[in-house]
């Protein structure tokens, strides 16, 4: 909602006139009319002051939002957001801790050899038996 059509808004709830409008804020009728057409914009001062006669801030009153409806995230939102956050985080660091710990295992497996890996693309895998007999497999 752009300003001149909030200021129409707000000066309707509270029911003020664009005379009464004008009398608080020290300007004429006139000037309110041209506010609400959107010819002109209030000067800071007069936008200060509107803030207190509407009881809202001065971004309520300026940007290009709907007037009564707060963009601010509430505090279960805010939690919602930051579970979201720890959880992508842990799912993150769990993925890695898994592709960690592979490449542990086969290396473990290649130093303890049971996995042996000539120059070529021949994988050999060595198995040792309980009474130590090697048994190999391709």
């Amino acid at each position: 909602m752009k300003f001149n059509e909030k200021l129409i808004k707000m000066r309707k709830e509270i029911g003020l006139s664009q005379e009464e409008l004008g009398n608080k804020l020290n300007v004429a009728r006139q000037t309110v009319s041209k506010w609400e057409l959107g010819e002109t914009t209030p000067e800071m001062d007069k936008l200060i002051k509107m803030s207190e006669v509407f009881n809202i801030t001065l971004d309520e009153l300026i940007k290009d939002e709907k007037v009564n409806e707060k963009t601010n995230n509430t505090n279960s939102q805010q939690l919602a957001g930051m579970v979201i956050k720890i959880l992508k985080g842990l799912g993150i660091f769990l993925i890695i801790l898994f592709v960690i710990i592979l490449f542990l295992i086969i290396g473990g497996l290649i130093s303890f050899n049971k996995i042996k890996v000539d120059s070529g693309t021949n994988v050999t895998v060595v198995e040792i038996q309980e009474n130590n007999e090697i048994q190999f497999e391709e």
